[in-house]
């Protein structure tokens, strides 16, 4: 369908007025349709002609004022609305809609552990249509009253609570809601399983599918408990109470992204609720996103942008409200650490590609909604994220929230831009926040931060840092020794605020550190020299604490102690600076990928923090294994991975702490995903535990037999005797990777043939596609695939363009045949950006694929 262009949504947006929608949903129409009616109240400023968003699958019928449109007159999404008067208007629609299997509109899923029933609606970015007709853009909000007749035993959850249902048939009518936007309506129907509560005076509810009941009644106390505390937190950092009637959090199957902020009913992955083991860090990152799309009920769903170039105004706030209070109101007191190795290293991959925008990026660079999808990246999360969090230490917490306050107040239930967003910041500080916002928020790229160190003249030494860049940067240089006692463990010394340019004020309060002064400027700007007496320290460690965003590097002597005590520094954050700062140089060749596996072997098995043992292990297994090192040398970078693992475990072995089996969990993945022959994981599985524990879970289960597969050492039959003893629709999921893993033709060409039908009948679903995909490519079986590379780029242009925006992502992020890190496959897809006309979701995801098959190329030397 057409995408809305920015200059149509203005145009618009200056028409017409939006009051009210009532909107009634009939999903007792078997399970390939749904009847939905639409009325919606507006009003025009002055005459004119506009269009109404709508993509049935047949539309009934239409009458503007009374007076009868012809349903002949859709042209593909857009009913046209002509010789519009001033004044106020209803317009009235029914069609047939279709349910969609890509996550998009209303999604449609039957559970295969009991043949149950669920949908739920998914509108963003410009979904609204495939559901009810709109004038589908973020600045026109109405009130919505929605009803939805409903199958016998279904519950229906909406953005707002029920006020009447019929028991009889099952039609429930929800309260109309407070101006939102179209892209927030939400409703999620079936049987679900629920926990109701009730907190400071509002319903809270967290749902699932029956299959999934014991396992969110496990965690119910957990999850609503972090939500209670996170909601508590909110309320003592905004002025504007929570604006809603209720809250539930509904966990829905197949869902694309991690949630959705809808208001009064957030979405999230049903990935979430766990059936197997995972570590604390993983229960964490769900706390974290609980955290974060509450943060969007004030800052996305109160507050709305007005065009799709302030998304970054939604997703970075979220972002770093979510880790931020997370850490303030739970038990999770160390989120910033794993943002830190997880989240950040997706913004700084991000950031260096072709496709790098900026965190703001100009209006006229977002010209219409296909180009707006294409924003959801590590940019708009985890750079604009780290950039708040920068601006936050630079211009204090307190005037941040005042800002921050002033901006909700003056723009509730209304939209904002960038320029509204600053102007309540800069009336909360006599910081220069405009400026601060030009350089962070509108440029691209990353800086990149060295360390000079010399000896001072007369004794003592010298730190000086180099910029690659242009930002300002306020950050803290980290100084350790190694302890007398232990070479392998290190102390710090009294840190060294730093502010780059050199002139950039101190904070209120502080001043330069004795024996600093500028030192004349390097490419214009003013550059400072510390000099301090004594022995130079064994680590300069610049941006310790995390607190900027920008690559770091290491000076020799500070790289050498990184290589022999990164476990003995005290704090997990500033280990995590420096895991990164070793990742970066291995990315950028500076850094022998080899050298980051010796890092690994020596200091994992004694690092205590979860997520840095998990990211590390993760980056050497998929990255420095599967990509950066040539292939010759892959089975011996297998086997170091393997003795990690095993390592983790030998010290680990007895643990009952939580930390310790977190710790075991992430080295028994490791372990298996980097075995060479079938031996132990084999037994593993046999045996249906991991000697020392864990028992294995169906998590471990799958992942063992898909190892297996890959390798060779297992077959469809035992494929489906698995399936038989977890028949769940992740079961199925973990069955499709296993057959598109084997080492067979027939097998690689079956699951090629289930990802690249033409046949809707017979079309994956999101989830289904991502796990067919994410077995067919292995770099064991190079010379099995390498015949399918030239059929990937022609077929996965069609797939995009037949199954749209969300099946295109997967097309380009799963199915891409990531192990072929050769000169050949970049020209073919450099081919096919040139001449095939990939669609825009498609066409971004190719160019960051290809993007990072150079980065390949160049650290392997080739």
């Amino acid at each position: 369908m057409p995408a809305l262009t920015r200059d149509e949504a203005q145009t618009r947006a200056r028409l017409l007025d939006v009051h009210r929608y009532a909107i009634d949903l009939d999903l007792t129409h078997g399970p390939e349709h749904f009847v939905s009616r639409t009325a919606v109240r507006f009003s025009a400023r002055t005459p004119g002609d506009t269009f109404i968003d709508v993509a049935p699958h047949e539309l009934r019928s239409a009458t503007l004022d009374g007076r009868p449109l012809d349903p002949a007159a859709l042209d593909g999404n857009r009913l046209p609305l002509t010789g519009l008067t001033e004044g106020d208007h209803e317009l009235r629609l029914e069609a047939t809609m279709p349910y969609s299997r890509t996550g998009e509109g209303m999604h449609r899923f039957t559970d295969p552990a009991d043949g149950e029933t669920y949908v739920y609606t998914q509108l963003f970015l410009d979904n609204a249509q495939r559901v009810f007709a709109a004038f589908d853009q973020p600045d026109l909000k109405a009130v919505f009253e929605l009803g939805v007749t409903a199958p016998d035993g279904w519950t229906v959850l909406g953005n707002s609570t029920v006020t009447r249902q019929d028991g009889e048939t099952n039609h429930v009518v929800l309260a109309p809601t407070p101006p939102i936007s179209t892209y927030l309506v939400a409703i999620a129907a079936g049987p679900w399983h629920t926990v109701r509560t009730e907190h400071a005076g509002l319903p809270f509810g967290i749902h699932c599918r029956g299959s999934l009941a014991p396992h969110l009644t496990a965690d119910a106390e957990e999850i609503l408990d972090i939500t209670r505390r996170c909601y508590d937190r909110y309320h003592t950092l905004f002025d504007e109470p929570y604006p809603f009637d209720s809250y539930d959090q509904a966990f829905v199957p197949e869902f694309n992204m991690g949630a959705m902020e809808n208001p009064g009913l957030v979405t999230l992955r049903d990935d979430f609720v766990f059936r197997s083991a995972v570590t604390d860090t993983e229960r964490q990152s769900r706390g974290m996103v609980i955290a974060h799309e509450m943060a969007h009920m004030w800052f996305g769903d109160l507050v709305t942008l007005a065009w799709w170039d302030d998304i970054w105004l939604n997703e970075s706030f979220a972002e770093y409200m979510g880790y931020q209070v997370l850490s303030e109101a739970t038990h999770y007191t160390d989120t910033w650490t794993d943002f830190g190795i997880a989240r950040k290293s997706w913004g700084y991959d991000a950031d260096q590609r072709p496709s790098t925008h900026p965190v703001a990026p100009a209006p006229e660079d977002v010209p219409d909604t296909a180009s707006a999808l294409l924003n959801f990246d590590g940019i708009s999360y985890a750079k604009g994220a780290s950039a708040l969090r920068q601006l936050v230490a630079w211009m204090g917490e307190k005037d941040f929230l005042a800002g921050i306050n002033d901006h909700i107040s003056r723009h509730r239930f209304g939209n904002a831009t960038l320029a509204d967003f600053v102007d309540s910041l800069a009336q909360a500080t006599d910081r220069d926040v405009h400026t601060w916002a030009a350089s962070w928020l509108r440029t691209t790229g990353i800086d990149t931060l060295t360390p000079v160190v010399d000896t001072a003249p007369g004794g003592g030494w010298t730190l000086r840092v180099d910029q690659d860049g242009s930002r300002p940067h306020h950050l803290t240089a980290g100084l350790y020794d190694r302890d007398p006692t232990d070479p392998t463990r290190l102390v710090a010394r009294d840190h060294l605020a730093w502010d780059i340019p050199a002139a950039a004020p101190q904070d209120p309060g502080t001043t330069p550190a004795e024996g600093t002064a500028p030192t004349g400027t390097r490419d214009g700007a003013p550059q400072r020299l510390h000099t301090v007496p004594g022995p130079r320290p064994a680590l300069v460690l610049l941006n310790d604490g995390d607190l900027t965003y920008a690559k770091v590097r290491l000076d020799p002597t500070s790289w050498d102690t990184v290589r022999t005590a990164l476990s003995g520094l005290p704090d997990a954050l500033t280990r995590a600076v420096a895991w990164n700062a070793a990742r970066d140089m291995v990315r950028d060749g500076e850094l022998p990928p080899t050298a980051y596996l010796d890092a690994a072997r020596a200091h994992l098995p004694y690092e205590t923090d979860i997520a840095i043992v998990s990211g590390a292990l993760a980056f050497a297994r998929t990255q420095i294994a599967d990509r950066y090192l040539p292939a010759a040398d892959r089975p011996a970078a297998l086997n170091t991975l393997s003795t990690i693992a095993r390592d983790i475990l030998r010290r680990t072995e007895g643990s009952e702490n939580g930390d310790g089996q977190g710790l075991r969990l992430a080295a028994v993945r490791t372990f298996i995903d980097s075995a060479t022959t079938p031996d132990g994981i084999q037994d593993w599985l046999s045996g249906g535990s991991v000697p020392g524990g864990p028992a294995l879970d169906p998590e471990l289960r799958w992942r063992i037999l898909g190892r297996l597969a890959v390798l060779g050492a297992t077959t469809p039959a035992a494929i489906e005797d698995e399936l038989a003893r977890d028949p769940s629709a992740t079961g199925r999921q973990g069955a499709a990777t296993c057959h598109a893993a084997l080492p067979d033709p027939a097998a690689k060409q079956a699951a090629w043939d289930a990802l690249f039908a033409t046949d809707e009948h017979t079309d994956l679903s999101n989830y289904l596609f991502n796990a067919t995909a994410a077995g067919f490519w292995a770099p064991e079986q190079l010379d099995l695939v390498r015949p399918y590379v030239t059929r990937y780029f022609p077929e996965a242009v069609a797939l995009a363009a037949r199954r749209g925006p969300a099946l295109a992502d997967s097309a380009g992020r799963y199915a891409f045949p990531t192990p072929c890190v050769d000169p050949a496959t970049l020209h073919l897809g450099e081919e096919c950006l040139r001449t095939a006309d990939p669609s825009p979701a498609l066409r971004r995801k190719l160019i960051d694929q290809l993007d990072d098959l150079r980065r390949a190329l160049r650290v392997r030397g080739e």
